[in-house]
Parts: C-alpha cells; structure tokens; sequence
C-alpha cells in the first residue's frame, strides 16, 4: 500500500520530535547543573558575583565545545576502535546506571566528581574549565549519551537536534550556575535534592532501554514495537 505524503511527513516529524526529546532529556539529565550547585558554590566561596558568573560561562562553554566535539568525532571513534553501537550502548548503559543509582541516593558520582578534584578545585584561582567543565558537567556519562546518539542518528536533522540539545544544556547550566546563589536559597537543600533524586530514577529508566536497545540490535531481545497511527497506513 502506497503511503500517503502527508502520512510520511507527519511519521518522519513525530520521529525528530521523539529523538530531539530523547536527546535534549539524556543529555540533560546526565549533565545535571543542579547537582553541581554545592560544588560550583563551594569553589567560588571567594569569588564575588562577577567573577561567579565568568566561572560559569566557562564551565558551561567547556562542556559545551567538549560535548560537541565528541558529538562530531563519535563515528570517527567507533571506526577507529571497531566499536559497533550495540556493545557502546550496552556500555553506555552500565555507566548510566551506576550514575542513575548514585543519583537515587542524592550524591554526585565518582565519575563526574571525587572528593579530591573539589578539593584542588578549591585552591585553583580559575576552575571554570577544569573540573567545573569537564569532568563534572561534561563527564564520561554525558559523553558517552552523545557518543550513542550519534550513533543512532540516521539523518542531518537529527545531528542537529543533537547539537541543539547540547546547546539547550549549556545554556541552562550557565544560567543555573551563574545564579547559584538565588537558585540554591529558593530550591534549599532539599529541593536539589529532590531534583536529583527524580533525574536519577529517570536516568535509571534511560540505562534500562540503552541495555534493551543494545542486546535488540544484537538480536538477544525483540525489539518493542512503536505504535503507530492507523490513519497513516
């Protein structure tokens, strides 16, 4: 049956809604600047409110040329490597979890953030870039998100909706850290750690599906049907 070219350009623009969501949310979720909050104040305790929100542009532009960069590179990285997506998936998915577990707890991971960096972050006269940037904005989690997506890009639009979302988040993440103070006094110590707590449940859900689309794409697992509209058949 010959499918209608309205029926075809609502399904192919549904699809770029769902992996522009898929993609703004993950990334989000696993960047998180609302848990980085106690750490960036804790950093810039000396710093006045002019220097706090430099620290803060540079953080953000760091995860964002570092997310960026992985985002164009990760085809490059997979050939290089031999990686095929279901084993980065599947991998992908083992870190998220363990990020998504330590979220449930309400605490940073140590993949994103030890003791010790905070510590020598402390003593440094600019940690805008490093550790602030990358490894607790732009962590091995966030990059990895990417690395998947890339990998399950099939179209232009859909890098682009990739690149949009890294832009969405570090734009958010300035715009939380360089207001850190007002926005920790109106969410409290609780409220962040609310927050957290439902970004780790969501981010536990999204390791879930990454093992499930890996181990479909092995052909381990049938791989669960979309439903679709029935007008569009």
């Amino acid at each position: 049956m010959v499918v209608p070219h309205t029926a075809l350009t609502h399904l192919e623009g549904s699809v770029f809604v769902h992996f522009s969501v898929l993609a703004l949310s993950s990334i989000f979720f696993l960047v998180d600047p609302f848990a980085a909050l106690p750490t960036f104040l804790a950093v810039t305790a000396d710093q006045d409110n002019k220097r706090r929100v430099r620290t803060a542009r540079k953080a953000s532009l760091t995860a964002f040329v570092i997310l960026t960069s992985f985002a164009f590179a990760g085809t490059y990285i997979f050939r290089l490597f031999g990686i095929s997506l279901p084993a980065f998936e599947i991998a992908g998915g083992l870190i998220l979890l363990l990020i998504g577990l330590d979220m449930l707890q309400a605490k940073r991971s140590a993949t994103q953030e030890s003791p010790n960096e905070t510590i020598a972050a402390q003593s440094k006269d600019d940690a805008g870039i490093v550790p602030m940037g990358i490894p607790m904005l732009a962590g091995p989690g966030a990059i990895t998100t990417v690395m998947v997506l890339v990998g399950q890009a099939q179209t232009r639009w859909q890098m682009v909706a990739i690149i949009g979302a890294i832009a969405i988040t570090a734009a958010i993440c300035f715009v939380v850290l360089g207001s850190a103070t007002r926005v920790a006094s109106i969410l409290g110590e609780t409220g962040i750690r609310i927050l957290v707590r439902i970004m780790g449940l969501l981010l536990v859900a999204l390791a879930v599906q990454y093992f499930v689309n890996g181990f479909a794409d092995l052909g381990i697992l049938a791989r669960p049907l979309i439903a679709t509209d029935s007008s569009g058949t």
